[in-house]
């Protein structure tokens, strides 16, 4: 089992960058696929990026691609991700995800067993 903790949220204007991180702790960090949803008001959760248990290979939400880039350290558990020219509709509580099985894609969020509490960002036009 693995615990996840988000932090790194906030309030930012339009055209900005706020970077998330995500610790974890327990098991082997390497182990998992590591991935970032988002969940707006009164819509439901979805993908924004996933990477690879090693590193090297990511995945993005087409709405985020070229502006948003997931990190991780397995030295020090952690996942980041690097937003940038954020926009209003960026506006969405961040969850840490993660999952030892999943292949391909990995962007259901069904496939993911661990989860964060999430972190709060709000983008002001």
């Amino acid at each position: 089992q693995v615990q996840l903790v988000e932090s790194g949220g906030g309030l930012v204007q339009a055209g900005g960058s706020l970077r998330l991180s995500c610790a974890a702790s327990g098991r082997t960090f390497s182990s998992y696929v590591m991935g970032w949803f988002r969940q707006a008001p009164g819509k439901e959760r979805e993908f924004v990026a996933r990477i690879s248990r090693g590193g090297r290979h990511t995945y993005y939400a087409d709405s985020v691609k070229g502006r948003f880039t997931i990190s991780r350290d397995n030295a020090k558990n952690t996942v980041d991700l690097q937003m940038n020219s954020l926009k209003p509709e960026d506006t969405a509580v961040y969850y840490c995800a993660a999952d030892e099985d999943c292949s391909g894609s990995c962007s259901n969020l069904e496939l993911y067993h661990y989860w964060g509490q999430g972190t709060q960002v709000t983008v002001s036009s």
